[in-house]
């Protein structure tokens, strides 16, 4: 994109189609999904694929000069909000006070099969 203002940080995946983040006068936007650190999907449970989305958040948002402690809001995606809990105890693992702003949307799916969560969120540059 040309706009000069507007930053874009790769996605690590060369075959991905979308920004790992994007930057605006400070503000940051990033998209993850559980991926593993050698780029490979986790699809295997609740708990284990929100470990895989938020570490891949943290990672994206420090390569991009930002923070968890800088995340001012987040949405998550989940397939089944029976598996709100469960995420809810990892995303603590994550989060502190003072909380995020979020919201938790369920989803009928995501983009592949198996995929149970995937997050979005805004953070303020480091």
């Amino acid at each position: 994109m040309a706009n000069q203002d507007i930053i874009f940080t790769p996605d690590p995946d060369a075959d991905s189609i979308s920004s790992d983040v994007t930057t605006f006068n400070g503000i940051m936007v990033s998209t993850q999904i559980p991926t593993r650190a050698d780029g490979s999907l986790e699809l295997g449970g609740i708990t284990e694929q929100s470990e895989c989305t938020l570490q891949a958040l943290k990672v994206a948002l420090e390569r991009a000069g930002s923070s968890m402690d800088r995340v001012m809001h987040l949405t998550i995606y989940l397939t089944d909000m029976a598996d709100r809990a469960a995420f809810n105890e990892v995303y603590q693992r994550f989060f502190a006070k003072p909380w995020p702003v979020r919201a938790a949307v369920g989803v009928a799916s995501l983009a592949v099969a198996g995929m149970r969560v995937e997050v979005t969120a805004m953070a303020a540059k480091a």
